[in-house]
């Protein structure tokens, strides 16, 4: 178990890798190209309809074809993906590619949740996500290396990331005796207590709405950092697109340190609590965010990473304990796909809203999401309470 448990923590940098790289590119990306700012948005439909549609058939993917077959196809269409972006002679060639990249990083999601969600405490569903920390975070790092060394620079940054992510694939591959035993573990648990193959309804389910809602909040939240954050940096306080990745690898350095404390937390504290509790550290540091001084304004973003830490890995450790273990695959695939659908939208009407007006309205859009977020969390703990009674 142990074993595995490490294979997979590393299969999650990977996943965290290609999330952070392409918002702190863009700056410099869409100058190359010629091209408005605001088409950072179809980027977004593009990524997010892959990846959401891969989650919502992560469980039945696994199941027929195997995690070892599923993990390194995954990871070798993010490589895949990443290289031919670095290639791309202009906008659209680019966007096919991000169709692949999309799909590579949508179908393990799901599958390594709803395992880890199942067989291990809340603390090590938080490292695995800080795992996650630890690859949006060196993305931001590894392309403001690249950047400012002129035009086409960022295609650099791609591939060293590339590399990464075909380092992590041969782990894989010199580890299948690992996933063997995970699979054999999945379907023996399948075999023994007889789940179900057919569909389900989510309106049967008490509270599932709002908790889908709750994570698609966050993920609007996250998405929106992560893909505009250097861009509101950029046009707010004309700093260099290179210091501007340096301060989003700050912000994602915050999600890796507060997955990585509420693990700690987790022994004392519930999902919802650290829900909660992670929602009121983003408030606050959304309110420093807005400061009109640069110097201690950039530090929100640092608070705001840190409260998102715990709040997607308690959302999905909290599925089977909410909604059942029967169904808890396929209902954190729901979750998955629903919350990117959400986050990805939002995300999309905020880049052209915001282009079209001004950046500075993140802050402030920012804080009336969270506040959206902590609501849905409430209701859903209202409403699985009250169908217990």
């Amino acid at each position: 178990m142990l074993g595995i448990l490490i294979v997979i923590y590393i299969v999650f940098i990977s996943l965290g890798l290609p999330d952070s790289i392409f918002g702190v590119a863009w700056p410099v990306v869409h100058k190359d190209f010629g091209i408005d700012q605001n088409f950072a948005s179809i980027y977004s439909i593009i990524t997010g309809i892959c990846s959401g549609g891969a989650s919502f058939l992560g469980g039945k993917l696994i199941r027929k074809f195997g995690t070892p077959a599923v993990t390194m196809v995954s990871i070798l269409l993010t490589v895949l993906g990443l290289v031919g972006m670095s290639f791309s002679p202009n906008i659209w060639v680019m966007m096919l590619f991000a169709v692949v990249l999309g799909y590579g990083a949508g179908a393990i999601d799901t599958g390594l949740n709803n395992y880890v969600s199942l067989h291990y405490k809340a603390r090590h569903m938080s490292w695995l996500h800080c795992f996650w920390g630890i690859g949006v975070t060196a993305s931001p790092m590894i392309m403001s290396a690249f950047l400012g060394e002129g035009t086409g620079s960022w295609r650099g940054g791609y591939r060293a990331v590339a590399a990464i992510q075909l380092a992590i694939a041969l782990i894989v591959l010199f580890s299948l005796k690992f996933w063997r035993k995970l699979d054999s573990s999945l379907t023996k648990k399948e075999n023994d207590e007889g789940l179900p193959k057919d569909k389900i309804k989510i309106s049967s389910f008490k509270g599932i709405a709002a908790s889908i809602l709750t994570l698609g909040f966050y993920c609007s939240m996250e998405f929106t950092v992560g893909t505009w954050g250097a861009t509101y940096l950029v046009n707010s306080f004309e700093i260099a697109p290179e210091s501007a990745a340096r301060w989003i690898s700050v912000y994602f350095c915050g999600i890796m340190l507060g997955r990585l404390v509420s693990g700690f937390l987790s022994i004392k504290l519930n999902d919802s609590s650290l829900i909660r509790l992670g929602l009121c550290f983003s408030l606050l540091g959304m309110l420093i965010l807005m400061l009109p001084n640069e110097a201690v304004s950039h530090w929100g973003l640092l608070l705001i990473g840190f409260g998102f830490g715990p709040v997607f890995p308690s959302v999905l450790h909290a599925v089977p304990e909410r909604f059942g273990k029967e169904y808890s695959a396929d209902i954190t695939g729901f979750h998955m796909g629903g919350a990117y659908a959400v986050g990805f939208a939002f995300q999309l009407a905020f880049g052209f809203i915001a282009s079209a007006t001004t950046f500075k309205i993140t802050a402030p859009v920012l804080i009336a999401v969270c506040a959206l977020a902590f609501i849905m969390n409430e209701i859903t703990l209202k409403r699985i309470n009250r169908g217990k009674i």
